[in-house]
């Protein structure tokens, strides 16, 4: 599991995730169980040098050999060969284009030609500045158990923030919409009609909905709550029964449109004062 936390305001995007990655093995009864947790997987890259786009990812962590770091990166280096199919022209792209783009490669090209496909769920977020647009936006695609939809917009270029998690959703779904994920058990348990389960939520939403981010909001005061979202999950589940599915540092990055892609917060699996020239890391 992951935790993967997207803040949108006018200043800026900011993307922040966790480092863990797990192992897990089917039983025989068809119980999936975790053997094993790493806390220093890369979820969160630099999609385009040089231009303000970047990615960030949650659930399947590999398609058959290659991560999806490792995938990231070959569909990184096909957005910059010029003349190929994925070419984004860095002077005239649309971030709808990348998304689309990335859909096609990451399940087209590479997830359909599995055999056999991982189950489970695998998502995928891009956001960023499309050439000479003021504001970004956030856009995300989904494989389920072998299907993928279109991509989905959960930020608009017109709406001024936004706020989006995915992942491990558990903790920011208290915190930010005031309840959890039991609450459609808990009413139909409590007699509310199935059907109208989606008017019950929204209304209790529009009493227990917390408003953290606003468009004012300057870049380091998004980055810190991109931080806080995402520290808040990694101690939720910390304390909870069972293996820690979010765990390892928090790895963030700020888009914006003139300074494009900057670390935030990340680690290296080398020293970067004894490789100053390296530059091609996610």
């Amino acid at each position: 599991m992951t935790i993967c936390v997207s803040v949108k305001v006018q200043d800026c995007i900011v993307f922040a995730a966790d480092s863990t990655s797990s192992l897990q093995t089917v039983l025989t009864d068809g119980r999936p169980i975790t053997i094993n947790t790493y806390d220093h997987a890369n979820k969160v890259f630099n999609l385009r040098k040089g231009l303000p786009i970047a990615a960030m990812t949650a659930g399947i962590g590999n398609f058959g050999p290659s991560s999806i770091s490792t995938i990231t990166k070959d569909f990184r280096a096909l957005l910059g060969q010029q003349g190929g199919a994925y070419y984004i022209d860095p002077h005239n792209y649309s971030i709808e284009q990348v998304v689309a783009n990335a859909r096609k490669y990451f399940f087209e090209d590479r997830f359909q030609k599995l055999n056999p496909a991982p189950s489970g769920t695998f998502q995928y977020w891009i956001g960023g500045y499309s050439s000479g647009e003021d504001l970004g936006e956030v856009w995300r695609f989904q494989i389920d158990h072998g299907v993928c939809g279109d991509p989905i917009c959960d930020a608009p270029k017109d709406v001024p923030s936004s706020l989006g998690w995915g992942g491990a959703p558990e903790a920011i779904n208290r915190l930010i919409l005031g309840y959890g994920q039991g609450l459609g058990q808990a009413l139909v348990a409590g007699g509310v009609p199935a059907e109208n389960l989606p008017q019950a939520i929204a209304e209790i939403g529009r009493y227990t909905q917390a408003e953290l981010a606003h468009p004012a909001m300057p870049t380091v005061d998004a980055v810190e709550l991109a931080r806080f979202l995402a520290e808040t999950t990694k101690q939720f589940v910390r304390f909870l029964p069972g293996s820690n599915s979010v765990g390892g540092s928090i790895d963030i990055a700020t888009i914006t449109k003139h300074e494009n892609f900057k670390w935030v917060a990340r680690k290296h699996f080398y020293s970067a004062s004894l490789n100053p020239l390296e530059t091609d890391h996610a």
